[in-house]
């Protein structure tokens, strides 16, 4: 998805939501790969109460790949994020442990 000079400097503090409706927050940064000219990631501010703000906790804000963002326009909608459930954390937990 190309994105114009212009557009750039318009995307800082747009409201970004997934494709399923959920507010994650406000664009904060943008991650430039300069090599190519192109934007290689932004940064969601995530705002407290917001579904971002639930997935991540007391983190401040999430780099997200410029992949996942489906469309800029009044808002930014990006791909539906999930957050990881208790089972997948606990075997993680349990496979970091020492075995006997």
């Amino acid at each position: 998805m190309p994105i114009n000079v212009k557009d750039v400097s318009e995307i800082f503090g747009k409201d970004v939501f997934t494709d399923k409706g959920s507010y994650c927050g406000k664009i904060s940064d943008l991650e430039f790969d300069l090599t190519k000219y192109k934007i290689r990631a932004v940064v969601i501010e995530a705002i407290k109460g917001s579904y971002l703000a639930q997935i991540v906790g007391g983190k401040r804000g999430v780099i997200v790949p410029f992949p996942m963002v489906q469309a800029v326009g009044d808002v930014v909608v990006i791909k539906h994020i999930t957050a990881p459930t208790n089972d997948m954390t606990e075997e993680a937990s349990a496979s970091d442990a020492p075995a006997e």
